[in-house]
């Protein structure tokens, strides 16, 4: 049973290719059967496959299965050939499992959009697309991946591309993609010249071997990095993922929460000999972490937006996981990841299940009071924000911390004080996200409170069970301090990711360093609730006193600004300019004037062809006496 695991990608590539040749045709309760049914079943296989790994010794690892050799150019060889170890298990479920409970949300949130099939299609798709990416076994098939989510990423954020706004997005988040691309590719191919495969067990054999130099291995994780910069959207690439909120709810949870955003992690991850040996590419990819945690925490502080607030604080916690990867804990790293599919998918859901409730309305100074309202949407809701502060006992606690405490004990303590500082912020944000949304005064508008309801149960009960998982998740890896088996995440990820070097930390600097942990979320929501609760009016008079800070942060530090003065007007002010000087002038001048010398040519020639017999007859009759005279003279 243990080989099936390369069927994982097919089941929803063949209802991806059922719904594009006859979903027009099937009404939509088929429709949502099987597009669900087949992210259920992959999820099925995935389980029996992890079970399956359990029972296989470590040394085994990695499980392949070579299909068949997709390129053969020379020297240069790619398989189609896939992949099962505990790392590619854990994102197989992650996809699987919670890209189920999704689909599944998607019925209830979609059920009234005239593109419904469309939509299911795309999901289906980037479904396909993402686990070919994790399961590949060679970077030619994972960039295929790559790519494929990228394609899935632009569809779905345009889904609604009537609007200006969503078409905008979805081609911002492409062309931003490709600027990152454009480092991975140069990555593979510099891995192809130094170790002569794109095999992923090749590359590890080559790092072990020393066929690599210190300075290449550098030079191949940065490029490999900048790609991840743009997939996980981390400084200066994170700019796409706040107006990828454009798309549909769902389409936020599972592209821009759980899944897509998390390759350049797991990528890394894949990676991490070759960003261990190199140690440089780590460090850079630990401070880029650690930066992007506390910018774009900042940036969530003073937005309204409820779903902005959430992609502001998916940046910041990717940041997080860049964080313990460059530390080199990346089971920590990728541990985050997974709790946090888990409560940042509840997030994003929740969000729509208020948006379903107020009609549409985004705008939290237009809420307040809906706790009410909503039963089942508030208390989830409040869990994940719970979770994703760093409370204890819950998910977010123990994979935060775990990164957290790595980066101290590997000396990184700049990096673990930015962490530290972005902790403060998430609580205090996310909390001031909950008071505004559910409690205080009612803000809202006569309409949306005319049709206020909760969502149906094809809603609730995705956001019951993530809300369950955004509890218990974390108990698989508890701290190390508390003994070494207790982790079991990281025992499990252990053969294919070895454990972070010993840092120097004694057993009470470690209970330390939790406390911290602990009292720094405790009094991020503390702060919230003064703020929003206990005294409302001390954030206009913050306001009213740093005014110029404010305007600063609610306009995203005038980054986007910044970009299109510096790049993209210039590059459509020069466009413009070599289309009207060159392509016109010399391009289009070249090409019309040899079809106007053609018709010169073609009409001057025509002259000949009168139609008339006499004349060709005089033609002939000139031809002959031409000749004959050649033959005497």
């Amino acid at each position: 049973m243990k080989d099936i695991f390369w069927l994982i990608p097919f089941v929803p590539a063949l209802s991806t290719l059922i719904l594009v040749l006859f979903g027009r045709k099937l009404p939509k309760k088929v429709v949502s059967w099987q597009a669900c049914l087949s992210v259920f079943i992959s999820f099925i296989i995935a389980l029996i496959s992890f079970f399956s790994l359990l029972k296989t010794p470590p040394e085994s690892y990695p499980i392949v299965k070579n299909l068949f050799t997709w390129i053969s150019a020379g020297s240069f060889s790619a398989n189609l050939s896939f992949q099962f170890d505990p790392l590619s298990a854990v994102m197989a479920l992650v996809v699987t499992g919670v890209g189920f409970l999704i689909h599944v949300y998607s019925v209830g949130y979609m059920a009234h959009d005239k593109s419904y099939t469309r939509y299911f299609t795309y999901l289906n798709l980037f479904t396909f697309a993402m686990l070919i990416l994790v399961l590949a076994s060679n970077m030619i098939l994972m960039f295929v991946g790559w790519e494929g989510v990228g394609l899935c990423s632009y569809l779905l954020i345009g889904f609604w591309f009537e609007k200006h706004s969503a078409a905008n997005a979805g081609k911002k988040a492409f062309i931003v993609n490709r600027i990152g691309d454009a480092g991975f590719i140069l990555g593979i191919l510099f891995i192809f010249l130094a170790v002569g495969s794109s095999e992923f067990t090749a590359v590890n054999q080559a790092v072990l071997g020393g066929l690599i130099a210190r300075g290449g291995a550098t030079l191949i994780a940065i490029l490999l990095f900048i790609g991840a910069t743009g997939k996980s959207a981390q400084l200066p690439l994170y700019i796409w993922l706040p107006d990828a909120m454009e798309g549909p709810t769902p389409v936020s949870a599972l592209i821009h929460a759980a899944t897509m955003v998390t390759a350049g992690v797991y990528m890394v991850a894949r990676m991490n000999l070759l960003f261990t040996f190199s140690g440089t590419a780590g460090n850079i990819v630990a401070l880029v972490g650690a930066l992007t945690a506390i910018f774009a925490a900042t940036m969530a502080l003073t937005q309204n937006d409820i779903k902005r607030v959430l992609a502001y604080s998916t940046i910041s916690q990717l940041g997080y996981m860049f964080i313990g990867c460059g530390v080199g804990a990346y089971a920590a790293g990728i541990f985050h990841l997974y709790t946090h599919a888990f409560f940042k998918s509840l997030l994003f859901l929740a969000a729509g299940s208020v948006m379903h409730a107020l009609s549409g309305e985004l705008d939290m100074r237009k809420m307040g009071g809906l706790r009410k309202y909503l039963p089942w949407t508030y208390p989830t809701f409040l869990i994940g924000a719970i979770a994703i502060a760093g409370v204890p006992f819950l998910s977010g606690f123990f994979s935060k911390d775990a990164i957290l405490t790595q980066a101290y004990a590997q000396g990184q303590y700049f990096v673990w004080a930015l962490g530290l500082m972005g902790a403060i912020l998430t609580a205090f944000y996310m909390f001031r996200l909950i008071f505004l949304t559910f409690h205080g005064k009612e803000r809202l508008e006569p309409e949306a409170k005319k049709h206020l309801h909760e969502s149906p149960k094809v809603m609730t009960i995705p956001l019951a069970i993530l809300a369950f998982f955004s509890i218990v998740a974390g108990y698989i890896g508890l701290p190390v301090v508390l003994g070494k088996k207790v982790n079991i995440f990281q025992n499990f990820l252990e053969p294919v990711i070895p454990p972070a070097s010993e840092g120097h930390l004694s057993m009470g600097m470690e209970w330390t360093l939790i406390l911290i942990s602990v009292v720094v979320a405790l009094l991020g929501i503390y702060i919230a609730y003064v703020f929003y609760l206990k005294r409302p009016g001390i954030p206009h008079s913050i306001v009213r006193r740093i005014p110029g800070v404010y305007k600063l942060l609610y306009n995203k530090y005038y980054v986007d600004e910044a970009y299109n003065a510096v790049i993209v007007n210039p590059l459509i002010k020069g466009s413009e300019i070599i289309y009207e000087n060159f392509d016109l002038a010399v391009i289009d001048g070249a090409l019309n004037g040899s079809a106007s010398a053609t018709g010169f040519f073609g009409r001057a020639l025509s002259a000949l062809q009168t139609g008339y017999v006499k004349d060709y007859v005089l033609v002939f009759l000139l031809g002959a006496v031409i000749i004959v005279g050649i033959l005497l003279f």
